[in-house]
């Protein structure tokens, strides 16, 4: 069997972990590709995330021979059988951990930005990595964290080899693994979506873990003001959500005329908040143009003021930009996230007529998108489906059984929230040229 991706798998390894829940536990997420799997396993615990950088100590000219390993803190794990076999002096062991401690401290600074470390001293400690290949990595996180004081030392990994789970028993003090096998083959092979995970995701679900738990300071709502942007001959009204530690800012353009005050917008705002994303609201029109029925039409002014607005919030925050598109509001996305010199991370679009947007946009468009439609807003659907036609960046149509064109059925907004939650998340390093998916 294979998983469909790390959150399915890690919701499968929830399960055999059941009853961990309510007990003192930390799950550790070994970076990257066993961060994803570890935030649903810490999600269905109810316990604290974190990640666990182990750097593996090479011999020199063979560093896939490891004679140690080290973790934060300043613990090493030292295999003396392998120091002898390879003859290695005190001076080259020193030499090997001096790089490789300068590169987990890169790593950590990187990932937790600026955020203390879970202490593991004392409590059950669930390591949590995507799969096992030879072990090793896994091997030495175990190590490294009996080397910090865990009670106990509980590994978790969707897949992996017979021989390695075996051999890691004598070094946890349980393994949790699913599915084993005589002949692995890649640790890939065994998922749907292997996709590579990058820094700036693991950053993203360790802040949101953060934030998630009751007993955080980060789990208190951001704070948010009220703004007004120059943008295309108007100053526009907004308003600026910026969660500590955010990875990316989400631009909204709002459809039919509607702005910051939309309840379905401020709905989706609110939640990718939540997830440590920050958010702008803003009024594409004043009120005086909104009266106008052919300004809620024209695209290109909407996309223009989009723009400007865009290259306000990331000036203004720091951080790069994404666009979440309702309706109309959808078209000036793609219209702005097309413009030449965009750097625009992703779009989601919600109920949109990506269909209004310039055939020329949507040959352009670089951004990896995603087109949200309720499976009764059947005419809207299919114009998405002739838009994203168009497309030859990343793309994806996702349809929301059973919701019409507002998305007022019951949990059909939440779902629209939680599928910008993670299309955000994903895709948070800059846009590139890529192969279409496409499904519906």
């Amino acid at each position: 069997m294979r998983y469909d991706d790390r959150r399915a798998a890690g919701l499968q390894l929830a399960e055999g972990l059941g009853e961990l829940h309510g007990q003192d536990v930390v799950v550790l997420g070994l970076p990257r590709g066993g961060v994803p799997v570890a935030a649903e396993v810490a999600r269905r615990l109810g316990a604290p995330l974190d990640v666990l950088v182990v750097r593996k100590l090479g011999v020199p000219e063979q560093p896939e021979w490891g004679f140690g390993a080290i973790g934060e803190h300043g613990v090493r794990v030292l295999n003396r059988h392998v120091i002898g076999e390879a003859g290695l002096d005190s001076a080259e062991q020193e030499a090997v951990e001096a790089v490789e401690r300068a590169e987990l401290e890169r790593r950590v600074r990187s990932y937790r930005r600026g955020r203390q470390a879970l202490p593991v001293a004392g409590r059950t400690a669930v390591v949590v990595d995507d799969g096992l290949a030879t072990g090793a990595t896994a091997e030495a996180a175990c190590r490294v964290v009996r080397g910090q004081g865990a009670a106990r030392v509980v590994l978790a990994v969707p897949v992996g080899p017979d021989h390695s789970v075996a051999r890691l028993r004598q070094v946890a003090d349980e393994v949790v693994c699913p599915q084993t096998h005589e002949v692995l083959g890649s640790v890939g092979a065994w998922y749907r979506d292997f996709a590579q995970v990058s820094d700036a995701e693991v950053t993203s679900l360790l802040a949101q873990a953060a934030r998630s738990m009751p007993d955080s300071p980060a789990a208190a709502t951001p704070p948010n003001r009220e703004v007004l942007i120059p943008a295309a001959g108007a100053q526009l009204g907004a308003r600026l959500v910026v969660p500590e530690g955010a990875p990316t800012a989400v631009a909204f353009a709002h459809g039919s005329g509607s702005g910051r005050h939309s309840p379905r917008n401020r709905y989706v705002a609110t939640a990718l908040n939540r997830a440590g994303l920050a958010t702008l609201l803003l009024d594409l029109l004043t009120d005086d143009e909104a009266q106008d029925r052919h300004n809620v039409f024209d695209i290109l002014l909407l996309a223009r003021r989009l723009h400007a607005a865009s290259v306000w919030l990331h000036r203004e925050s720091g951080l790069p930009v994404a666009y979440f598109g309702a309706s109309t509001g959808a078209a000036a996305a793609l219209e702005a996230a097309a413009l030449t010199g965009s750097e625009i991370r992703s779009v989601v679009s919600r109920g949109g007529r990506p269909d209004l947007a310039t055939p020329a946009a949507l040959t352009r468009l670089r951004a990896p998108t995603l087109l949200i439609v309720g499976s009764r807003d059947t005419q809207v659907l299919s114009l998405n489906r002739l838009a994203a036609d168009r497309m030859h960046c990343e793309h994806r149509i996702a349809v929301v059984p059973g919701a019409t064109h507002l998305f007022e059925e019951p949990g059909t907004l939440t779902t629209v929230a939680e599928l910008a939650r993670d299309w955000f998340t994903t895709h948070l390093d800059r846009p590139t040229a890529r192969t279409p998916r496409r499904s519906a």
